[in-house]
């Protein structure tokens, strides 16, 4: 099935097709590296201050039907004062891009040793302090995505490749 998109079920139909997906899967390659310099340097440079946890949760998201399992996602939120400015953070992990998980308890096992209205360290980097997060290392996220999109762009290029 088609259209004069150049797209069908199947993937790419035409050489420009094939190309947008390249360009799809770049980007997205793009982003995941981009995201992980942003959270190498955010540990990199952050600060530590006081804060508190006021909401500790686990979410589910039942997926997609090209991805129907469940993914579990640990939600925190805090609260922390830099600079004499109160702040609300939302972040485990300095990545933009959150980190899912399989499994429940992988998802009880990022948020343990936290409490909620238990007192807790937190990270801000100094130029972003509305932006700070409780674990002061990467996440591994970005890096997925970096694959992710790689494999995307690669058969994508192989695709444009076949219609030359």
């Amino acid at each position: 099935m088609s259209d004069d998109s150049g797209f069908s079920i199947n993937g790419p139909e035409t050489l420009a097709g094939a190309l947008l997906y390249v360009m799809i899967g770049l980007a997205i390659a793009s982003y995941g590296g981009y995201d992980y310099v942003q959270q190498t340097e955010a540990v990199r440079d952050s600060v530590q201050v006081n804060a508190t946890v006021t909401e500790l949760s686990i979410e589910t998201d039942s997926g997609t039907s090209s991805n129907p399992g469940i993914e579990y996602d640990p939600t925190v939120e805090f609260e922390y004062r830099y600079n004499g400015t109160q702040y609300t953070g939302t972040k485990l992990y300095p990545a933009d891009i959150e980190q899912n998980y399989e499994t429940r308890s992988g998802a009880e096992s990022a948020i343990e040793g936290y409490e909620q209205g238990a007192e807790t360290t937190a990270y801000v980097e100094p130029d972003e302090p509305s932006d700070a997060f409780l674990k002061n290392k990467t996440s591994n996220a970005p890096l997925i995505a970096i694959g992710i999109g790689g494999i995307f762009a690669l058969f994508a290029a192989v695709s444009a490749g076949k219609k030359m």
